[in-house]
């Protein structure tokens, strides 16, 4: 097997592409027992006579390729090695059936335990980078984006909330199996699946999730989404996702999460002190999951500007404004090692904090560099281009160079290319200001 990223080097198979997948999973929730069937249509991308699938803690019984009898396969720790019938070649395209089973659980990996996560009534999803593995086969490759259904059947009583436009729930003998759909092209990182003791409201154009007994903090905590919405519609472009969905769990989680037209956010989340990770969250739905990264070293694309626009709402909203919060950043940063390469940092550092802010202090650098009008432009062309498709650092370069007036390669590669923090360009005037909330 040929893998296709050096911060994952034991996931992922080059010499083939899916196209979708067809999920049909029952879990008991008191017994963390999932049985699945995955079926992946797929194309062939280089010549070869088989495969590999990503799957992790859970056993493959049978395979089927193309409906045939069963296909050869053998199966290790972390993947499901799968003959073909004959030697395909680039184009042709192929379907894989894998019927599999067992007790899913996070793997551990040098960013945590990652994956499918046994709750204490309920289950819940958290991928990134490479935790799919754990509950379906798959082609974990943050390039390889693919179309979904998902359908799970589970316990009475439970609600399920999934990556997807959901259908209606209907009993499946004295269960309930739930179903959606996904068209647009998702990574298998931010495929989720999250099922608890949930009720289930709408408002808007937004969905609820969360344990009854949460209802009033759950609505004080999310009030302001319409309104983050708005705001991030205004600077980013329409909305890029089918569904807006918001999962709060009856569990502390770690950190709140991001999925495909979803986002996860712990009991422990619903205070003023995690109130900006909320639009943290919202705007991965533009910068992650709509605008798609093609390699994980490319990371700060979606993290930095997540960050951004946490700024971005801040200063929408009356509180300090994206000028003040990233003097105050970048004074911190100063204070720590100098030794991360933004376009680059590694995949120990993937997820460090000084991703997160020095991307979002990139964008500010050439936000007070080209002025708002022109930085407002760069942004929303780039989310319009690259809508539901992959984008690299070099061709957020090449958009900055068509759109801002100017050469700005020399501000870029300081931000982006060494690893001493840059100093900040002078402050734009100020605008005027909302009232703060």
């Amino acid at each position: 097997m040929t893998t296709a990223d050096p911060y994952a080097a034991q996931s992922g198979d080059v010499t083939f592409d899916v196209v979708s997948y067809d999920l049909d999973i029952s879990y008991r929730v008191r017994t963390n027992r999932l049985e699945g069937t995955a079926l992946l249509n797929a194309v062939v991308a280089v010549p070869t006579r088989a495969i590999t699938l990503d799957l992790i803690g859970l056993r493959a019984s049978r395979v089927r390729v193309d409906g045939e009898p069963p296909a050869s396969f053998r199966q290790g720790p972390r993947e499901l090695h799968i003959g073909l019938p004959r030697a395909f070649e680039p184009g042709e395209e192929f379907s894989v059936e894998v019927v599999y089973a067992g007790a899913p659980r996070p793997r551990r990996s040098r960013w945590g335990a990652i994956g499918w996560e046994e709750l204490e009534d309920g289950a819940l999803v958290a991928s990134q980078p490479t935790g799919a593995p754990t509950w379906f086969p798959c082609n974990d490759r943050p390039d390889d984006r693919a179309r979904y259904r998902i359908a799970i059947t589970t316990d009475p009583g439970y609600t399920v909330a999934a990556t997807g436009v959901a259908e209606r729930p209907v009993k499946a003998g004295a269960r309930v199996r739930w179903a959606f759909r996904s068209d647009v092209p998702m990574a298998t990182y931010l495929a989720a699946v999250h099922i608890g003791r949930y009720r289930a409201e709408s408002a808007g154009r937004v969905q609820y999730v969360y344990p009854g007994r949460l209802k009033t903090p759950v609505r004080q905590a999310f009030a302001e989404v319409p309104a983050i919405l708005t705001v991030f519609e205004s600077a980013f472009g329409a909305y890029p996702q089918d569904t807006c969905t918001v999962v709060v769990t009856e569990d502390a989680l770690d950190i709140p999460l991001e999925a495909q037209g979803l986002v996860v956010f712990g009991s422990n989340h619903l205070g003023p002190d995690t109130a900006r990770l909320i639009p943290h969250e919202i705007a991965h739905q533009w910068f992650g999951n709509s605008v798609g990264l093609a390699h994980w070293r490319d990371i700060w694309l979606n993290e930095g500007f997540a960050c951004f626009a946490e700024w971005v709402w801040s200063e929408a909203s009356g509180g300090p404004t994206i000028a003040d919060l990233a003097e105050s950043h970048h004074a911190r940063l100063r204070t720590l090692p100098q030794d991360l390469l933004l376009a680059d940092p590694g995949p120990d550092l993937m997820f460090d904090d000084r991703v997160y802010k020095r991307g979002a202090l990139t964008l500010e650098a050439l936000r007070r560099t080209i002025g708002v009008a022109a930085f407002g432009d760069v942004l929303r062309h780039w989310t319009t281009l690259h809508r539901h498709h992959l984008a690299t650092t070099a061709d957020f370069r090449a958009c900055v160079e068509q759109i801002a007036p100017g050469d700005h390669a020399a501000l870029l590669t300081a931000w982006l290319d060494a690893p001493a923090l840059p100093d900040l360009p002078p402050p734009l005037p100020a605008a005027p200001r909302a009232a703060r909330r």
